[in-house]
């Protein structure tokens, strides 16, 4: 029997950071998820019936058969969405009312790795492994920012274990949300973590989640 949720989806950041928090849902209350593979090297995002999901043509895309076939694109948005429909408890996140600052703090956070180590990473991912010639100027800005941006990640992950949340901070989607990108350093030129230990024990403590490492198993 299918299950409500369908996902979108291929082997990318992107794709994993949803994957990966569809894991932890399922792992925290039992929810369960399909998985349709979308093979972006033969452009299949950019396919009409793809478009009426995503007019933007990327991975990934959630449809919501428990909700009337409502579809998300957006793998921020996604989060979100996930998280206010199916984390009843907040076990993810913080309560949007009860603790507006740490939920604010959490946004903040989803929002640089979206507008930030994302894109970035992403370019640096393209100049050094896909361009069809070499274009040194754009292999030293984008590995650069990236290095710039995970220098501010240092920053934040100092005398904190994780990004938002009192104290030292609370695992959250805030955490999830930018890890599979981290993952992904080498792609960009970038061996080794040792130049941020803070950021290279964050990312240990997450990726070493049973339900991260599920997660990007998939699709």
């Amino acid at each position: 029997m299918s299950s409500g949720l369908l996902l979108y989806t291929s082997p990318t950041p992107n794709g994993h950071k949803v994957s990966v928090f569809l894991e932890e849902l399922k792992a925290a209350y039992g929810t369960h998820y399909d998985v349709h593979k979308i093979d972006i090297s033969k452009n299949t995002q950019k396919e009409p019936w793809f478009i009426k999901l995503n007019p933007n043509g990327r991975i990934p895309v959630l449809v919501d058969r428990n909700r009337n076939n409502f579809s998300v694109f957006e793998s921020a948005a996604i989060l979100l969405y996930l998280q206010q429909h199916y984390d009843k408890e907040n076990k993810f996140a913080f309560h949007r009312d009860n603790d507006p600052d740490n939920y604010s703090e959490m946004l903040q956070w989803i929002f640089f790795a979206h507008g930030g180590v994302g894109p970035m990473q992403g370019q640096a991912h393209h100049f050094n492994k896909y361009a069809p010639e070499d274009i040194p100027y754009g292999k030293k800005r984008y590995t650069e920012e990236t290095k710039r941006l995970y220098g501010v990640l240092e920053i934040r992950l100092q005398d904190r274990d994780y990004l938002a949340g009192p104290e030292r901070g609370v695992y959250s989607l805030a955490d999830l949300n930018v890890a599979p990108w981290i993952r992904y350093h080498k792609n960009a030129a970038i061996e080794t973590l040792d130049e941020w230990p803070r950021l290279k024990d964050w990312f240990d403590r997450v990726v070493g989640r049973p339900q991260f490492q599920a997660g990007i198993d998939v699709p």
